[in-house]
């Protein structure tokens, strides 16, 4: 996937400012996120499950003393867990939550690139045939002749509904 045109100051032909993208895969389907709030990305390895939770959170890192929590990124916008590949990795991001940052895992089948798109090569979340839910995508940016599927993190990975996912499934077992 080549970087979108943009000259060297980050601006594209119309004077806008190109913003960054870190661009990973999920099956075939290629995604990305703003790289403003990517702390860094490490190769998967071994983690703690933690029981009665989601799906979708695969369970927890200990990253220099913190616990962190992993989401299986393909089990929330699908249902189905992903199979780990010798390029699964885990994005770890910054997020906040009732004005507290803190940090998530997402894990991904594999990290491709870091894209700049100008906004004017943005365009809005289809309004259907999508394989993720319409409000988890903050947009599909136009990549040569492709669309990198842009995640809205505030409410893809919103915290307080996982939580309110994982007490539910309290609460039936």
């Amino acid at each position: 996937m080549g970087t979108e045109s943009s000259n060297r100051h980050g601006t594209g032909g119309d004077g806008s400012h190109a913003l960054q993208y870190l661009t990973f895969s999920l099956g075939h389907d290629v995604f990305a996120m703003d790289i403003r709030s990517v702390r860094e990305i490490i190769q998967f390895g071994a983690m703690t499950v933690v029981p009665l939770m989601p799906e979708f959170i695969r369970g927890v890192i200990n990253l220099r003393g913190a616990v962190v929590p992993v989401i299986d990124l393909h089990a929330r916008f699908s249902g189905t867990r992903s199979v780990v590949n010798k390029k699964t990795c885990i994005i770890i991001f910054d997020t906040l939550v009732e004005g507290d940052k803190v940090e998530l895992g997402l894990m991904v089948d594999a990290v491709s690139e870091v894209i700049d798109i100008t906004p004017d090569r943005i365009e809005p979340p289809p309004q259907f045939g999508s394989s993720i839910p319409r409000e988890f995508i903050s947009g599909m940016g136009k990549v040569d002749s492709a669309f990198v599927i842009l995640i809205a993190p505030e409410r893809a990975l919103n915290i307080e509904e996982m939580a309110h996912l994982a007490e539910e499934i309290q609460l039936i077992a």
